[in-house]
C-alpha cells in the first residue's frame, strides 16, 4: 500500500506538479529490513577499510595534500552514473517489486547556500553523512556531536523549508 502525496510548487517562472510515493507506509514485518541492515553493515566496513571515515584523510582532501578522498568521490560518481543508467534503460524494481521512479530536480538559488554550509560542515567536523554511522560504529563517540548536529539540521530545515526562496 502507497501513499500519493500531490504538492505543487509556484514559482515566476514555471509551475511543477509532482505526485510523490510515499513508501515508508508500506507494511512489511521488521525482518524485511534485514537485507537493508545487512548491505548498511557492509557499506560501512567498505568504508572503514577505505579509510573514508578517517578524519585525517578528510583533512588531507580539504587541504589538497592526497588524492585519495577525490579517487574515492569520483568513483563513487561514476558507479552512481552507471547505476542510474542501467535501473532507466532496464526498467529495474526495487527489492519490493515497486517501479523505480527518477524524477528530474529543478534549480534553485539555495543550493549553493546549502552546499557551502554542507562542505564547511564537512570540513570542520571531518564527517559527512556518509561515513557518519560507520564513524561513529568504529568507536569515535565525538561524532555524536556531528550525528546530534545533522539531525538537528534536518529538522530545522524541515520546520523551515516552505519559508526558504525557491
Amino acid at each position: 500500500m502507497t501513499t500519493e502525496n500531490t504538492k505543487t510548487i509556484e514559482n515566476d517562472e514555471f509551475e511543477l506538479k509532482a505526485t510523490c510515493i510515499n513508501n515508508s507506509e508500506i507494511k512489511k514485518p521488521w525482518t524485511a529490513n534485514l537485507v537493508y541492515a545487512f548491505m548498511g553493515m557492509l557499506f560501512g566496513i567498505v568504508f572503514v577499510k577505505a579509510e573514508i571515515v578517517s578524519w585525517f584523510r578528510i583533512q588531507e582532501m580539504f587541504r589538497f595534500e592526497s588524492f585519495h578522498m577525490y579517487g574515492v568521490i569520483g568513483t563513487a560518481v561514476v558507479v552512481g552514473m552507471i547505476s542510474v543508467f542501467i535501473i532507466k534503460k532496464y526498467k529495474l524494481k526495487t527489492l519490493d517489486g515497486e517501479q523505480v521512479v527518477l524524477t528530474p530536480k529543478t534549480y534553485n538559488k539555495g543550493v549553493i547556500i546549502g552546499g557551502l554550509i554542507f562542505g564547511l560542515g564537512w570540513a570542520i567536523t571531518g564527517a559527512c553523512p556518509g561515513p557518519l554511522f560507520a564513524q561513529i560504529g568504529s568507536g569515535y563517540t565525538v561524532i555524536i556531536v556531528t550525528f546530534l548536529s545533522a539531525v538537528t539540521g534536518t529538522w530545522v530545515y524541515g520546520y523551515f523549508q516552505d519559508k526558504l526562496p525557491h
